[in-house]
């Protein structure tokens, strides 16, 4: 199996690559042109430097090329405060998250899709979300709320069928309450929000918007004892 190390928006790595692994200098955020140029046919491994950002647009990539189920990606975070690292216990090191990148075992995890063709697989964000809100078949929000954050689950099965996402709504601002759900999809419907999916915001305002979890999981490099 190949292994392929990407360095995103000139990320370094700071590590010698061992014998028989290759590289390749990407753009932030790489596109079709940058990423789909270097898949190959079979069993691949892919090494992202970079950061959340970074990592979702390789995997959506994937995603439009359809090979999710053939292509393991390890992830070396830039940002110590990455949420994917945070939430699936990669290393936030640089030298230990490449160990783990590049010997580590790939794990399917909920990818989370968005209806106007993105993904997110860490965070996503509504500030100031006002409307009506489902979570599956349960109503999460009616009215206005302080913050909407939308992220995989963990607790998530293999069943793509079921589950695959948490939503946290929090009302106010001094006295916070916050109520947390569970399902496969969430949909928003009201006011024009600007949702931001792993730190980036969608470019224009939307009514409506829903994440959902995808028919297949992201074969992600994790360490044995990460949640």
């Amino acid at each position: 199996m190949r292994r392929l190390v990407l360095h995103c928006g000139s990320a370094e790595l700071g590590e010698r690559l061992p014998e028989g692994v290759g590289e390749a200098e990407l753009p932030a955020r790489p596109g079709k042109a940058d990423v789909d140029p270097l898949l190959e046919p079979g069993g691949q491994r892919l090494v992202v430097v970079g950061d959340d950002a970074d990592l979702s647009a390789v995997a959506l990539r994937l995603l439009r090329r359809g090979r999710l189920d053939d292509t393991a990606v390890g992830y070396v975070p830039t940002d110590r405060s990455s949420r994917v690292a945070g939430l699936w216990g990669v290393p936030t090191d640089r030298g230990r998250a490449f160990d783990v990148a590049l010997s580590g075992e790939p794990r399917g995890v909920p990818l989370v899709r968005d209806d106007a063709g993105g993904l997110l697989l860490g965070h996503g964000v509504v500030q100031r979300p006002r409307g009506v809100g489902y979570c599956d078949d349960t109503e999460a929000l009616r009215g206005e709320a302080a913050l909407l954050e939308v992220r995989p689950d963990p607790a998530a099965g293999s069943d793509t069928a079921s589950g695959g996402l948490r939503v946290t709504i929090t009302w106010g601002k001094l006295l916070k309450r916050r109520r947390t759900f569970a399902g496969r999809a969430f949909q928003l419907g009201g006011a024009d929000v600007v949702p931001e999916s792993d730190g980036v915001p969608y470019p224009r305002t939307m009514s409506r918007w829903t994440w959902y979890r995808h028919t297949h999981d992201f074969r992600l490099v994790l360490p044995p004892t990460s949640a």
